[in-house]
């Protein structure tokens, strides 16, 4: 991952974090990658998976098999 890739993802923030400030944010990159970051420390960077990865991870979690 390069610093360019991070430039124009669109992040949305967990639906999940209510008003706080403390959750996730993912960003859709136009390389077709998945960004995860912080919600309160937004400058530390990001994690960057590739999209199968991303859709396996998720529905890992939707499926409760973690």
């Amino acid at each position: 991952m390069t610093e360019n890739e991070l430039e124009g993802a669109f992040w949305h923030k967990s639906t999940y974090s209510g008003t706080s400030n403390g959750c996730v944010e993912r960003g859709k990159l136009a390389t077709g990658r998945q960004a995860v970051r912080d919600t309160k420390d937004r400058e530390r960077g990001a994690l960057v998976f590739d999209a199968d990865i991303w859709q396996n991870f998720v529905t890992g979690v939707r499926n409760d098999t973690f």
